[in-house]
């Protein structure tokens, strides 16, 4: 640690603020919020850190800056545009972010409404953003069908009416626009529209037609039957497009679920917006981040990023786990919503815990395709090949993998067997069974041993090629007896671990410590699988061993009785005792009467050496 870093970590203020750590070239790194920073910043330089993120975090800090603030919502607000500003590697980064769509109504006498990628801070308001392009102009062109909105670029205000400075268009003339510039609709009945039409994009599609329908029934009261005509198509125009929106829950509250699901360095945030009961719009996500991040981070991240001054606040918000900064969070909605917002997590069953699942999917599907996505990249390959790649650290995709196992029973008929993975499946033409001879008694570590040293002097001898990967099921002994035969055997830069059963923790070659894949990885779930099937493999040449020494014991002494033949005995009859004691009738009834007459004189000849 660098002198002028350690002298600002001895002189931390108790404030709440906003923390950068730096690199040796200067650049932010990671930007952090604390309510009291000297505790927060202090607790990345303890000497106890798990996290392996962490640990590769503090590695590279040169530096730090520190900007107080007066509250921990602010510091919040702060770190959140500074992350977005600077987007730091070991900060969770939102992707595309610039890329996705809003809708805008514009802060004009007579507003327009179309979408954008610009925001601008002039007044006008945002719908979105739209993740689905194609949901964006569904909700465009139902505006457009509905109501007479302009869509020219003019600057339309009193004077511009008064002077006649603009003239009317063709969409005025096929009745898709009330001719405001000309003056033949007042800026109030134009307001009106357009609030309505705001409705409709905030998913108030019910209560809009309600408020319309005793609108209708007014007109037509007052005998103003082509106004109420009017109101009635835009009535039939709404109910068909609330029509396709699908009623999820009946309480009518609005909600916001959301759904994380991730992989190594990349995540997916699927979020359904319900208003009214009704499912209005879902929105997807794509995050990145460096390593070993937890759920709740993840969440809190999302909701930081999502929920932006833009975006509209609901009633509730749904998690499938809380955040760790939950309260902070609920400060900052609360202070940029309306009404007071509450998070909520179901934990039974019903119909929240039901679309939380379906979000989950959403997210676990769009995680498919981004890996799919890098699968073409790297030529087809499987992307879980590419997951373990990335967390064994190897320079090259494992697409051959070989695991050994070892079984035994009480020390006895010790075996061991090799199973071959090309591509991430089960290459069964190639799986190898290993009797193992030169070792006295259940020693797993001498067993591995002969195994390895067998399997790798053929291989040298054949000169055929190294695996990718060489794995073997167990720790740290079983991988220093086979590191030491394949090194003496001479082979250089090949790859091999140890996987342990108890806590599927993974051992390296020279790494004292077991070290860990996240569990939501698909390159753990392939190992596992890799090391189940050897060890399947290890106990069924195990158990045909060990079932075959226990005939050979009497009935496969006799010339003329196969196994077959022992096995059907043993089924009917139940013993080897009963069989003796049986009669050649009830013998011959099993086996035919030839076999029959072989085992009674077999038996009565040693009856008679006796």
């Amino acid at each position: 640690m660098n002198p002028e870093l350690e002298t600002k970590l001895n002189n931390l203020p108790t404030n709440p603020g906003v923390y950068q750590f730096f690199n040796d070239k200067n650049k932010v790194i990671y930007v952090g919020k604390a309510k009291n920073l000297r505790n927060r910043v202090r607790s990345y330089f303890h000497s106890n850190i798990s996290s392996a993120k962490t640990r590769a975090l503090v590695e590279k800090i040169n530096n730090l800056e520190l900007i107080l603030t007066d509250t921990e919502v602010e510091a919040l607000v702060l770190e959140n545009n500074l992350i977005k500003e600077l987007t730091p590697r070991y900060n969770i980064l939102l992707k595309d972010d610039k890329t996705f769509p809003y809708i805008v109504v514009t802060n004009e006498p007579f507003p327009r409404i179309f979408p954008t990628r610009t925001v601008v801070r002039d007044g006008s308001k945002y719908f979105g953003p739209y993740t689905d392009v194609k949901s964006m102009r569904h909700s465009l062109k139902t505006i457009n069908d509905i109501f007479k909105i302009r869509n020219c670029k003019f600057q339309i205000d009193q004077e511009v009416i008064d002077k006649k400075k603009v003239k009317l268009c063709l969409e005025y003339h096929i009745k898709k626009c009330d001719g405001p510039c000309e003056g033949l609709i007042t800026q109030m009945a134009y307001r009106e529209m357009v609030d309505q039409a705001i409705k409709v994009l905030s998913g108030k599609t019910d209560s809009l037609i309600k408020e319309l329908t005793e609108k209708m029934n007014k007109a037509s009261e007052l005998f103003q039957f082509e106004k109420a005509a009017e109101i009635r198509d835009k009535i039939d125009h709404l109910r068909i497009y609330s029509s396709k929106q699908k009623i999820v829950t009946g309480d009518f509250i609005d909600r916001d679920i959301i759904s994380v699901a991730y992989e190594g360095k990349d995540a997916t945030c699927s979020i359904f917006n319900i208003r009214s009961g009704k499912l209005v719009g879902k929105k997807q996500l794509k995050l990145t981040f460096e390593s070993d991040e937890k759920l709740p981070e993840m969440y809190s991240a999302t909701i930081r990023f999502y929920y932006n001054d833009l975006v509209e606040i609901p009633d509730e918000i749904v998690l499938e786990t809380e955040p760790d900064d939950i309260e902070i969070l609920n400060e900052w909605l609360n202070s940029n919503s309306q009404s007071k917002i509450k998070f909520f997590v179901p934990k039974r069953s019903g119909e929240l815990k039901s679309l939380l699942n379906m979000c989950k999917q959403n997210a676990i599907l769009q995680l498919k395709e981004i890996q799919l996505q890098k699968m073409k990249k790297d030529g087809n390959v499987p992307y879980v090949l590419s997951a373990l790649k990335r967390d064994l650290r190897l320079h090259d995709i494992p697409r051959r993998i070989e695991c050994f196992d070892i079984s035994n029973l009480q020390g006895t008929d010790t075996v061991a067997s090799m199973v071959v993975f090309e591509d991430g499946k089960p290459k069964k033409s190639q799986y190898r069974k290993f009797i193992i001879k030169n070792v006295d008694g259940p020693n797993d570590f001498e067993s591995m041993r002969e195994v390895i040293t067998r399997r790798y002097s053929r291989l040298k001898e054949e000169n055929e090629t190294m695996p990718d990967l060489i794995m073997v099921d167990g720790g740290k002994g079983q991988l220093s007896s086979a590191v030491e035969i394949i090194d003496s055997l001479g082979f250089k830069n090949y790859n091999i671990i140890g996987l342990a059963k108890r806590l599927e923790e993974i051992f390296f070659p020279g790494i004292s410590e077991a070290q860990t894949i996240p569990k939501t990885s698909s390159s753990l779930k392939l190992l596992q699988h890799v090391r189940d099937e050897a060890h399947r493999f290890a106990i069924t040449f195990h158990r045909l061993r060990r079932d075959k020494r226990t005939f050979t014991t009497e009935l496969l002494e006799i010339e003329g009785i196969g196994p077959n033949t022992a096995q059907k005995l043993l089924k009917e009859l139940g013993s080897l005792e009963k069989i003796k004691a049986s009669g050649k009738e009830e013998l011959a009834k099993v086996v035919g009467q030839k076999k029959a007459d072989l085992i009674i004189e077999y038996f009565a000849g040693k009856s008679g050496q006796s």
